[in-house]
């Protein structure tokens, strides 16, 4: 999950910013970016949104970091 810590990290976010933007809690947050514990889907939508990449960038199948276009 070192996709998640340096997007995060790029965009200045800590932890407990993520915590607020996602909802996740902070050492859940933790662990999901160390590996020690897998996201839901429900949670890799909320990641992605808050670091505005896409699922598919977190889960490694592409290495476009930017998102996708949204649809209204």
């Amino acid at each position: 999950m070192t996709r998640m810590k340096e997007l995060r990290k790029k965009k200045g976010f800590s932890q407990v910013r993520m915590q607020m933007l996602t909802g996740i809690d902070q050492s859940d947050y933790s662990k999901i970016e160390t590996g020690k514990r897998n996201m839901s889907f429900e949670q890799c939508r909320r990641i992605a949104l808050a670091l505005e990449t896409s699922m598919d960038y977190l889960a490694g199948l592409t290495d476009q970091d930017t998102p996708y276009p949204r649809t209204k």
